[in-house]
């Protein structure tokens, strides 16, 4: 299952990221954390002090990802052909989860118990010259070409607020978890992401944070209604771990925090995966670019009887 955090920034999207992969891999699921925000500290949040061990980012390597994954795929000439929203066809080369291929063994760190990925800060050489999301677009290649099964987690920290909508990275998952605090900025993002998420069926479920009491359980409601999944309350744990004083992996949690944890779990766990829908909104997006850069023949790189799935692998 593909599941994105998103949010205004500092409601606690980062954190939340972090204690869920957290939980996952307590559990002994396998999961795989991304780190897709333009501020790179969820390695931070998954209680790493230090320097990272080597694994180079995904954004400063995204030719050799596209060469990777384009495999035999004949309506892609080279890795320069292939932009980020290019859909995988017959002879495109697809990922399982944390498998034994190139593109896992080079970019995969550990941190803790979690295996991290992460896009790459956007460094001083980018100012004026680079988008952002131009380094996003190796988690939507990945995504694009992962073929995850049941029981498997990719959890990804989107960037904050709805920039996220600045790419098609957003359909790509099978649900959307926006974290909002009970503050009238934190659930303005909510109203956004909601409208965009509508046209296109995207699942979005809304988790409260920083919640001290019934008058802020309240405004939640009456502000996100039904969209409201379940929400967390002050956490001395998560503050031990921003100030890098904490002992212990989520089950030190409070019992109420443990227990949202547990609901935002079942909630994916009830998804079901529809590949069909996934490669539609794939398509479409690659379409749309194709559309606007003009002189670009980047539709012929769709192929029209290709679906991805556990089928695809044979």
């Amino acid at each position: 299952m593909r599941i994105a955090f998103v949010g205004k920034g500092g409601s606690g999207k980062t954190t939340l990221s972090a204690l869920f992969s957290r939980h996952l891999a307590r559990s002994g699921a396998p999961v795989l954390a991304v780190d897709g925000d333009i501020n790179q500290h969820l390695a931070e949040a998954l209680g790493h002090d230090g320097e990272l061990p080597a694994a180079p980012p995904l954004g400063a390597h995204l030719n050799a990802v596209k060469d990777h994954l384009r495999g035999t795929n004949p309506r892609i000439a080279s890795a320069e052909a292939m932009i980020k929203t290019t859909p995988p066809g017959r002879g495109s080369r697809l990922l399982t989860l944390l498998g034994d291929d190139e593109l896992h063994t080079r970019h995969v760190r550990h941190v803790g118990d979690v295996p991290l990925m992460v896009t790459g800060e956007f460094e001083e050489s980018d100012l004026g010259v680079a988008c952002y999301h131009s380094k996003l677009g190796g988690v939507e290649l990945y995504l694009n070409h992962l073929v995850d099964g049941p029981g498997e987690y990719v959890v990804v920290d989107m960037t904050a607020g709805a920039d996220a909508f600045a790419s098609g990275l957003f359909t790509r998952f099978d649900l959307t978890f926006l974290v909002a605090e009970p503050t009238r900025k934190g659930v303005s993002v909510y109203r956004q992401y909601r409208d965009h998420a509508r046209e296109f069926g995207i699942r979005i479920a809304v988790v409260g944070n920083k919640v001290t009491g019934e008058d802020d359980l309240l405004f939640l409601k009456e502000e996100v209604g039904d969209d409201l999944l379940t929400h967390l309350v002050h956490s001395p744990f998560v503050r031990a771990v921003e100030q890098g004083r904490a002992q212990g992996g989520p089950e030190s949690l409070e019992p109420h925090n443990r227990h949202a944890l547990n609901i935002l779990r079942e909630a994916v766990d009830a998804c079901p995966r529809d590949w069909a829908t996934l490669h539609r909104h794939a398509v479409e997006f690659h379409l749309r670019n194709a559309r606007a850069w003009a002189g670009e023949d980047l539709a012929a790189q769709v192929d029209p009887d290709f679906v991805p799935g556990p089928a695809s692998l044979l």
